[in-house]
């Protein structure tokens, strides 16, 4: 299996060498140069599989140079620090099912990717006969950060740096990684939105200015946000382990068509959707869930990208993105893979941030996605009414895609399709807003906010959220995007 620049040239690499690389020379996105299809004889072996074993199996389809005894050990490893079932699925009305992505070490769904990602990284690294030291730079826009260092705390030689917007970011997200132990590790706030943190970082990794100086330094740039493929593709597990789920519990027959509704921000979760449909798994609508920042949804709906628009801070943080990096993959598919011209859009976003598709790639889109948004009083709505209605309790992110569903199925009172909601969050990260909207009271302490949710809900705490009350913070650095690199290099040298 090789793989290729979503902006065209002749770069053509192999799984192990795209991870380790994180982006493409010319700037793009790695993609498959195809698909890996599963059989219907494999889907029924999978069926009996366990977690681990389905992920090693389904990544062993694009990392074909990796040991698959060794990717399947490194599986079982990453997935046994969750709590019981990695991905759960739990049904709260007929025909509605949410699928839980937070019972990882950090409470979030990013955790499926990067507690595997530091051995898909270090694998590829010995694949590739690459002795340099890593760096991994991380933007975050709240969860993916701590995922991040989690994952790669004290890793022999690796060191990982993470930038978050000072303000962008909720208390429990920026005490989960400014409390963060490890040898390693450094974590640093930037006065700005989260696009500010993703493009600075994007420019370091594109500019060889950058890259001499690391190089000079002993080191070699990598990625863990989903830009890099090694973030990716576990997560295209969980989709195809939520619909086995079903058809094992006899909801479904193998075939069947489902729909999954995903709280967007970046666009690499939804992506990994599209990608398990691209690889035979029976999906038939994908439904993209926005918060106020909904450029996405106005880009599904009139097939024009266009970040030209106010930012907003909502309770929702890790969808507050107006530059979705991801969408570049999906771009790079309905064009035909015309790497030339998702360089000519990349370019417009990057200096004027607009550019248009034609219309017949937007239906080539609409006939797989759909886009939806809720506002911060809906949010706030829907997270109550599924905890009268059902006793669920869901965090701020998957209260934005569950208002996405009820406004499909009011639009389409007669579809039967099941409707997988994904739930990339525990309702803990976010104590404060979902106490609120389940209850209505308002405290401005974390801590009390996660005592009284507990009270009022009888959901279990996690130990790694509560014991942060206690744990000394270690960073405290703020700096401007334009001094990001300045802020690199101090610690590279340290």
């Amino acid at each position: 299996m090789y793989f290729i620049s979503t902006r065209g040239g002749k770069e053509r690499v192999k799984g192990a060498k795209a991870i380790v690389q994180g982006l493409a020379s010319n700037g793009g996105l790695f993609v498959p140069e195809s698909f890996p299809q599963v059989t219907k004889d494999e889907f029924d072996k999978m069926l009996s599989m366990s977690y681990a074993e389905r992920a090693a199996f389904i990544l062993h389809k694009y990392l074909e140079e990796y040991d698959y005894a060794e990717l399947l050990s490194a599986c079982e490893a990453a997935y046994s620090r969750f709590e019981g079932d990695p991905a759960p699925l739990v049904k709260i009305d007929d025909g509605v099912y949410i699928l839980e992505l937070f019972h990882g070490p950090t409470c979030a769904f990013k955790d499926m990717a990067l507690t595997l990602l530091p051995y898909l990284l270090k694998k590829g690294c010995e694949l590739c006969g690459i002795k340099d030291k890593i760096l991994i730079l991380v933007a975050t826009s709240g969860d993916t950060g701590k995922a991040a260092l989690e994952g790669f705390k004290d890793a022999d030689g690796i060191k990982i740096m993470v930038f978050y917007p000072n303000d962008g970011v909720s208390k429990m997200q920026k005490l989960q990684m400014c409390t963060q132990e490890g040898s390693n590790v450094n974590v640093v706030a930037v006065k700005g939105n989260f696009d500010d943190c993703q493009t600075g970082v994007k420019n370091i990794f594109n500019s060889a200015e950058c890259a001499k100086a690391l190089k000079e330094r002993g080191y070699l740039l990598s990625s863990a946000n989903s830009i890099n493929f090694g973030r990716l593709a576990p997560q295209i597990v969980y989709y195809f382990s939520s619909y086995l789920d079903m058809v094992s519990a006899g909801q479904i027959e193998a075939g069947t068509e489902i729909d999954f509704c995903v709280p967007t921000g970046n666009f690499g979760n939804i992506l990994a959707a599209y990608y398990a449909k691209l690889m035979g798994l029976p999906v038939r609508m994908l439904h993209c869930a926005s918060n106020m920042n909904n450029v996405l949804t106005d880009f599904l709906a009139k097939g024009e990208y266009d970040a030209r628009r106010d930012f907003y801070k909502t309770t929702s943080p890790s969808m507050d993105i107006l530059i979705s990096s991801n969408l570049e993959r999906l771009l790079f598919e309905i064009s035909g893979r015309n790497g030339g011209l998702v360089s000519e859009r990349m370019a417009a976003l990057k200096k004027d941030k607009v550019y248009k598709i034609t219309p017949e790639e937007q239906a080539a889109i609409n006939k797989t996605f759909d886009g939806g948004w809720a506002n911060e009083d809906e949010v706030v709505e829907t997270v109550y009414d599924v905890f009268c209605d059902t006793g669920y309790t869901m965090d701020t992110h998957t209260g934005c895609a569950m208002k996405v569903a009820v406004d499909w199925f009011e639009k389409n009172k007669k579809d039967t399709t099941n409707m997988v909601v994904v739930s990339t969050a525990n309702p803990y990260k976010f104590p404060q807003d979902v106490l609120y909207a389940v209850t209505g009271n308002d405290v401005r302490d974390s801590f009390k906010g996660i005592k009284r949710l507990h009270a009022a809900t009888a959901m279990k705490v996690p130990k790694s959220l509560q014991g942060l009350k206690d744990k000394p913070v270690i960073f405290t650095g703020v700096t401007t995007p334009d001094k990001m690199f300045g802020e690199v290099l101090v610690f590279v040298e340290k």
